[in-house]
């Protein structure tokens, strides 16, 4: 998920007694947890490590917070709130994916009706009419068959939301398909890319454009020994 409802009102009810650092920590928590769709790690150092964490207080804040939101269970750290957005989200999706799979077959459908009609149509021949002959083939050589209509999935409009260089949205969609990526692992990729020090100093200048993101796996790359925030 890139995207989650933030209720300020609940939110500051339950925070509260939170130091401004804990905010912090609570919000990164959180937005790693959506990203990623899944519990947090319950290795602390992986967890330190992947939230940039590298002073004590930083350390103690993170405990702090897992202990107040989070439950420890044997997957990892668990957020119920999490959760239940994570599944409704999931539920949205499944709901567009079978709306747009009726649309599209009732189109299909409808367009096998048509060609049925056309054929049946052309294949009557009353008495005055003669069978083609040699001299009468069709014109085919300037007909081109159409392009297949490619339409954009969801997994794809999440990706292209989230990447900051958005230029040739055809062509990346074409690669998207073909290349066939998996979401979490490109969301996953994306959470730390974005940041790095070749994208995120130069001003957008090495991002590469989202087709070749896709074409070359760049989803792939390993993540950097140091990663600026």
């Amino acid at each position: 998920m890139h995207y989650y409802q933030h209720n300020i009102g609940d939110y500051r009810r339950d925070t509260a007694h939170l130091t401004l650092l804990e905010h912090g920590v609570y919000r990164q928590l959180m937005d790693q947890y959506y990203l990623n769709e899944k519990p947090l790690p319950l290795d602390l150092d992986k967890l330190y490590r992947l939230m940039s964490v590298h002073t004590e207080e930083e350390k103690n804040a993170i405990k702090n917070v897992l202990e107040d939101f989070f439950m420890e269970v044997k997957d990892g750290y668990t957020h119920k709130r999490c959760q239940v957005a994570i599944a409704e989200y999931h539920s949205q999706i499944e709901k567009k994916v079978k709306a747009s799979n009726a649309r599209w077959n009732k189109g299909e459908d409808a367009h096998a009706m048509h060609m049925d009609t056309t054929c049946n149509a052309n294949g009557m021949l009353t008495k005055n009419q003669e069978p083609i002959t040699n001299n009468h083939k069709p014109k085919t050589k300037n007909h081109k068959p159409s392009k297949k209509l490619v339409l954009a999935n969801d997994d794809f409009e999440q990706f292209w939301s989230l990447y900051p260089k958005k230029v040739s949205r055809a062509k990346a969609l074409e690669s998207w398909i073909k290349q066939k990526p998996k979401l979490d692992e490109v969301l996953h990729a994306l959470s730390w890319q974005k940041t790095s020090k070749d994208w995120f100093e130069s001003n957008g200048k090495y991002v590469p454009y989202p087709a070749t993101y896709l074409n070359q796996h760049r989803w792939k790359d390993e993540q950097p020994e140091e990663v600026t925030f």
